[in-house]
């Protein structure tokens, strides 16, 4: 067995639930125009009024492209009356704003210290600009001095799946996986998609399977069951997030995005999801309905409630100026009665093929402290 390193975090790792409490919300300021083409300019505005809320609770870390989109942030944010003291802004270059995918997955070691599973990022095996994006994991450890690991391929080299950040692995050796790709129960349970991790479409690990990732899984997160579900949900460009269709708001409390009409191209996946789930042992399923589907220029956007962020004392929840916002909103806060509901109007950010839980990224407080 490897010596652990100073300063390594000590195993086993695991991944919190997101309701448990944060030291800080991540996101990093919009400012990519082909995101959100012909709409970047709203954009900004909607995410200053998310970190005011998210400030209420918690603190938040901007990440911001360059000094003029610092600059752009804190204008927006002050007009906000986002309190200064709740925000740093960092100055960190970056592609996209989608820090769920590009940042690392914040752990707890055996010890209750926060540490970083810093993935290995493609940007979806999708878009070639990325290079920005694929060293935020470094970024981040350097502005927090918490610990950071790469989880790596168990088909491919020897000695243990987490190697400590300063190893010289090649990119080859380390698995790609994004945090909207799978979501936890801090407790040993992880949901996750066929259609994202298993497709040879927008194929992230070629040759990995289903072992192998929940190998990955447990050594990095700390889970002992992994949760398959099919398809995602319909103008998703991540080809089958699972933060889109189904997500832990309790240990043993799933919510499911689920399609009625027969009609819609969603059906026949939430009925396929709803059926898997059903045979998941003391798992209760709580439906969602999704909001009436959502286009722009001719494109079908992955609207979907279930991108919902919990957050320090709130549920942040993206809205479609649908009748179902209600339904959804309703439904959610019988699952959070301790925590306020927010709406976020998301009609202009699911433009860029992504709302709430794809934009954050949770920081835990250590194990027993209060967050700040």
């Amino acid at each position: 067995m490897a010596e652990r390193r100073a300063g390594e975090p000590k195993p086993p790792l695991r991944m919190p639930a997101e309701w448990e409490p944060h030291r800080a919300t991540w996101i990093a300021w919009p400012h990519h125009e082909p995101d959100w083409p012909g709409k970047l300019a709203p954009i900004p505005w909607v995410y200053a009024e998310i970190a005011r809320v998210l400030a209420l609770g918690e603190r938040v870390e901007v990440l911001c492209h360059d000094a003029a989109v610092r600059e752009d942030a804190r204008a927006k944010l002050a007009a906000h009356h986002v309190p200064s003291e709740r925000v740093r802004l960092h100055v960190v270059p970056n592609d996209r704003a989608w820090l769920r995918d590009s940042a690392p997955s914040f752990v707890h070691d055996a010890n209750g210290a926060v540490a970083l599973a810093s993935w290995r990022f493609d940007a979806w095996a999708k878009y070639e600009n990325y290079a920005h994006d694929a060293r935020v994991g470094a970024a981040i450890e350097r502005i927090t001095g918490l610990a950071r690991v790469l989880p790596c391929r168990p088909d491919r080299g020897d000695g243990s799946l987490l190697q400590p950040a300063d190893a010289e692995v090649p990119d080859a050796r380390r698995i790609v996986l994004e945090g909207g790709s799978i979501d936890v129960n801090g407790a040993g349970r992880l949901l996750t998609t066929e259609e994202c991790l298993l497709s040879q479409v927008q194929e992230r690990n070629p040759g990995l399977g289903r072992a192998e990732y929940e190998r990955a899984f447990a050594e990095a997160l700390g889970i002992r069951e992994t949760i398959w579900l099919g398809d995602g949900c319909a103008g998703d460009d991540t080809h089958g997030h699972v933060d889109d269709i189904a997500r832990f708001v309790a240990r043993d409390v799933v919510v499911l995005a689920y399609e009625e009409d027969p009609a819609d191209e969603n059906h026949a996946s939430s009925r396929d999801n709803a059926q898997r789930l059903a045979h998941v042992r003391d798992l209760r399923v709580v439906k969602l309905p999704y909001p009436r589907p959502v286009w722009m220029d001719g494109v079908r956007l992955p609207a979907s409630y279930a991108n919902f962020y919990i957050a320090n004392g709130a549920v942040l929840v993206p809205t479609f100026n649908d009748a179902n916002d209600r339904v959804a909103l309703n439904a959610l806060a019988a699952c959070f009665p301790d925590r306020a509901l927010i709406g976020i109007h998301a009609v202009d950010l699911v433009w860029g093929l992504g709302t709430l839980h794809c934009l954050t990224q949770q920081e835990p407080a250590s194990a027993g402290r209060a967050p700040a």
